[in-house]
């Protein structure tokens, strides 16, 4: 495969801290654009100038609301785009499609071009949300990786804050530019990524991969030591890779399905990125993601503009806690914060059902501050966790060979259950009401329970150790990196002399298994 243009340039910061930012930046646009998309339709559903504009119905506003998620589902298709085109370029096309899609539904003239475009919005994102969660899973430092990862989907909130804000700025346009102007404002986050794309480095697995070790090297340096290539945490990470690649090559099926068949950690690998797939999308979130304003007049708040500065409330309240959830994301471990978040939320989407059924539609003041209050603790709760595990814990389980494919996998059934509860939300809140946040309220409780039983913790450890804890092999004998975190600098010269040694020793013998079994 001839190099792409933009591996490793000249003008990829040197200084590792700014390398990492751009890197973060490049893929959080996917989480903001989504995020904005959510509050924006949130906004739209609530302006007359849209739903009389396509003359909606229960049907159609579930329809134009729910297409963005018929296109991520779609996105399937771009599983193996990521491994043939480097991390970076799929990430590119990902972005160059929904600007695409975007420029389409701003100049929607009917129902059928509207949710033609939210499609190919759905899949541009989608695509991206395949390929940006593992960029930086593969390319942050290990120091970095729970912020970067977890922050991905905090900036949903600052899309949908940004979104709130341009809608209820809009709101008070006479023309079809009331919703026309947030639906083009939607592609702005996707242009940042693709001019930042330039200044960052490949993914040194995939350049791994590719057998460009020297890239790898570089990269690896970029972001990790300032650029430095005889650092010792960036040859003992790059040992690391090539040995581990180097196994899975070895002893490892090409096929994907052909691993989920023979390999009891590749189930295990698959069955834990399909929790957080299905309990980010059914924890209750996308009622409020979505039909806030349903929710809003179940409760008794039946003002449009009251619901859309609420809706711009409610998100800033949402990022607040997200990053609070991300900064102890290192601190407690996935499993706990996943725990923590799961726990009380279904406490408070109970509350919910319980004030709604009790103060809905009521002249009760106290009742309905009482519901608008717990549906932000509900909220809150979901940031705390699932927030910032929806694209920090999948990559971080799946193994290089699996990583695109499975992160295909992840956003194909997060997406297609974000499609039917999305489509199906509105004909439950019409249909039964307050008993709807009861029903999720009981599915909580068993998410609760999957995660204390099933999930296996993931801080601290580079990638390639996590495979380790799931493989239950080692697949490389150098340090690990938290004990060379703790040797003093001028002390490390000799862990590289020996490194060295050691790498000549297994090219020349083969792998580092096959070393052991001789």
């Amino acid at each position: 495969m001839s190099p792409m243009p933009w591996e490793i340039p000249s003008w990829v910061p040197e200084n590792s801290q700014v390398a990492s930012a751009l890197l973060v930046l490049t893929s959080c646009v996917t989480s903001t654009t989504l995020g904005f998309d959510g509050s924006m339709m949130n906004g739209l559903n609530i302006l007359p100038s849209y739903t009389d504009y396509f003359t909606l119905t229960t049907t159609t506003l579930a329809l134009n609301t729910a297409s963005v998620w018929m296109g991520s589902v779609l996105s399937v298709v771009y599983a193996r785009v990521p491994d043939w085109i480097g991390r970076k370029w799929a990430l590119f096309f990902g972005a160059l499609l929904t600007i695409i899609g975007v420029i389409i539904q701003t100049g929607a003239q009917n129902i059928a071009m509207f949710v033609i475009a939210r499609i190919i919005i759905g899949f541009g994102t989608g695509a991206s949300s395949i390929a940006g969660p593992v960029y930086l899973a593969e390319t942050l430092p290990v120091r970095y990786r729970a912020w970067g990862l977890g922050i991905f989907y905090d900036f949903w909130y600052v899309g949908g804050l940004i979104a709130a804000g341009v809608t209820y700025g809009t709101a008070k346009m006479d023309s079809t530019w009331a919703w026309r102007l947030p639906s083009l404002l939607q592609g702005l986050f996707s242009f940042m990524c693709i001019a930042i794309l330039p200044f960052t480095p490949e993914s040194p697995r995939w350049l791994v991969s590719q057998g460009r070790n020297d890239e790898a090297l570089i990269a690896l340096a970029k972001t990790n030591s300032n650029g430095k290539v005889d650092d010792a945490l960036v040859l003992i990470q790059h040992r690391e890779v090539t040995d581990t690649l180097r196994f899975e090559k070895t002893y490892e099926s090409p096929s994907f399905f052909k691993q989920l068949t023979n390999s009891a950690s590749t189930r295990k690998r698959v069955f834990l990125v399909s929790t957080v797939a299905v309990f980010c999308m059914l924890s209750g979130n996308n009622i409020v993601s979505y039909y806030f304003g349903t929710m809003l007049e179940q409760a008794g708040v039946t003002d449009s503009t009251t619901q859309l500065e609420i809706n711009i409330i409610l998100n800033a309240w949402c990022l607040v806690i997200s990053i609070i959830g991300t900064m102890m994301s290192d601190k407690l471990g996935r499993k706990a914060l996943a725990a923590i978040s799961t726990a009380l939320l279904t406490v408070f989407i109970f509350i919910v059902g319980a004030l709604t059924k009790t103060y809905g539609n009521s002249t009760s003041h106290a009742g309905v501050y009482g519901t608008v209050a717990s549906i932000f603790l509900f909220q809150g709760a979901y940031s705390f966790g699932w927030t910032p595990l929806t694209v920090l814990y999948p990559p971080e389980v799946l193994n290089y060979s699996i990583r695109s494919v499975g992160m295909a996998w992840y956003t194909f059934l997060v997406n297609g259950v974000g499609l039917m509860v999305t489509f199906s939300f509105p004909f439950a809140l019409e249909a039964i009401g307050w008993k709807t946040y009861m029903i999720n309220g009981a599915w909580d409780v068993l998410e609760l329970v999957v995660v204390l039983v099933t999930w296996v913790e993931t801080r601290g450890r580079t990638l390639e150790e996590i495979d380790e804890n799931l493989d239950g092999v080692v697949h490389s004998d150098v340090p690990k990196l938290q004990t060379i975190l703790g040797v003093p600098e001028a002390e490390r010269e000799g862990i590289v002399n020996a490194l060295e040694m050691s790498a000549k020793e297994v090219e020349a013998r083969g792998t580092v298994t096959e070393v052991a079994r001789d």
